[in-house]
């Protein structure tokens, strides 16, 4: 009997890391965090005003909104974040141009290593 216990705990513990870890995965695919905002508000102790998505997504060229990426919100000012939507992390390119992808590293694994 104490064996279907311990059996059954394990299975939850499982089906629960699991959730657990979907979770994570779908948080890490989704977009960016971005906000709208007045371009022409901005002020140096605080950022830039945060208005309605309808001025973002507006066709109207009266509208002033425009996406800010990042940042730490503020009440309704944002700052320290980008105009310039990020892109999405590609696994194992490195980032340089050298085409080499990502460098490992370890005991011994470069030039002129003293193996200590």
């Amino acid at each position: 009997m104490a064996d279907a216990r311990r059996q059954l705990r394990s299975g939850t513990v499982v089906l629960g890391g699991m959730g657990l870890l979907a979770a994570a995965l779908t948080a890490c695919s989704s977009d960016p965090d971005k906000r709208c905002v007045d371009r022409d508000s901005y002020n140096l102790a605080k950022g830039y005003k945060v208005v309605s998505d309808k001025n973002c997504t507006s066709t109207k060229t009266s509208a002033r909104g425009s996406w800010y990426y990042g940042g730490s919100k503020k009440g309704s000012w944002v700052e320290d974040g980008s105009f310039t939507k990020p892109r999405k992390a590609s696994g194992g390119s490195g980032g340089s141009g050298g085409g080499h992808g990502v460098s490992r590293g370890g005991f011994g694994g470069g030039k002129g290593s003293s193996g200590g």
